[in-house]
């Protein structure tokens, strides 16, 4: 047996190094953010996403000197980028810019998801509240959601929808079903295409973000008839919700967050949502992201992993009774 100063001799180098480690860490984490972050957003340039990631960027940029560099990681309802985030280390230098689809409703659409909502990320930011708006080609004779409605009871899967992704697809169904009618899904690879197919109506009905189909709207190519939310957005003062107008029960809203990988150390959380919050709340960043539409919320980690798990659940019943399902 190693007589006790042996034991003191082996001992020592490895508590040494052991301190020095968690000496290191504290270092890091006091100093943080000490180099350039990676911020991957699970949808191509150019969209609000994107957009919201970078204009928020920028401030972080001025106010702590680091760059917030935007990977864009698009494809497959935002599974890609979510996979590399999960994949990362959780150091806080890969910040994720997710929706909410991909916390909610993605773990309920597909039965072979390469991540788990609930465990592989560390909520950071609950960034905005993005309106959606039930919008229709001029040449279909309704005015209202429950014009719409009516229709739909009466001609079932005659009336044909553009679902650009699994939000589009999930609010559509959901109005036919609180609506009790029917409409059939007709699939393009993204918003823009789906918006373009409305215009040309190749389609008749659509549900997509305020900002995507506002300038359409005004210039009177799309007709607009509810936001989807529980309530009014600031965009469409003047439009009314889906509920209001006869399709009662009805509520769909979709938000934007931003995610650490799962295990990021809480120093490390509460000093990166402290300079988000910073940045969101700047009055340069709010005249840029309020006009498309979004509602800054700059939520605490706690607000965003209680919605998280609130709307998963809620999701996961509502996708299983619509019979949804995506491979």
């Amino acid at each position: 047996m190693p007589t006790p100063s042996l034991l003191s001799r082996r001992i020592a180098p490895a508590l040494a190094a052991l301190f020095l480690g968690l000496a290191g860490t504290a270092a890091a984490q006091s100093t943080y953010p000490s180099k350039p972050i990676r911020v991957i957003v699970p949808f191509p340039a150019g969209g609000s996403a994107d957009l919201v990631a970078r204009t928020m960027g920028q401030k972080f940029l001025e106010n702590t000197r680091q760059p917030f560099i935007v990977e864009n990681r698009a494809g497959a309802d935002t599974i890609i980028g979510m996979e590399a985030l999960k994949a990362a280390p959780p150091d806080g230098y890969t910040v994720g810019y997710a929706i909410g689809s991909a916390l909610t409703m993605n773990p309920a659409l597909y039965s072979r998801l390469p991540y788990d909502p609930a465990k592989d990320f560390t909520p950071v930011m609950l960034v905005a509240n993005v309106p959606l708006a039930l919008a229709v080609h001029p040449s279909l004779p309704v005015s209202t959601a429950q014009d719409l409605a009516t229709l739909i009871r009466q001609k079932p899967g005659e009336v044909f929808y553009g679902q650009a992704n699994v939000v589009s697809k999930v609010a559509t169904e959901a109005f036919a079903r609180a609506a009790g009618g029917k409409m059939t899904e007709v699939a393009y690879k993204g918003s823009a295409p789906s918006i373009q197919a409305i215009i040309a109506g190749e389609v008749k009905v659509t549900v997509e973000p305020v900002i995507g189909l506002l300038p359409h709207v005004q210039a009177g190519r799309l007709r607009a008839l509810a936001v989807t939310g529980a309530k009014r957005s600031p965009a469409f003062p003047d439009l009314p919700t889906v509920a209001e107008t006869g399709v009662p029960g009805y509520a769909f809203d979709t938000w934007h967050a931003f995610l650490l990988p799962a295990n990021a150390p809480r120093e490390i959380v509460q000093k990166l949502h402290a300079e988000l919050v910073k940045a969101a709340r700047h009055p340069d960043v709010v005249s840029k992201i309020t006009p498309l539409g979004l509602e800054i919320v700059a939520g605490t980690p706690e607000e965003l992993a209680t919605r998280a798990a609130v709307e998963r659940e809620h999701w996961t019943k509502e996708i299983r009774e619509l019979g949804i399902k995506v491979e």
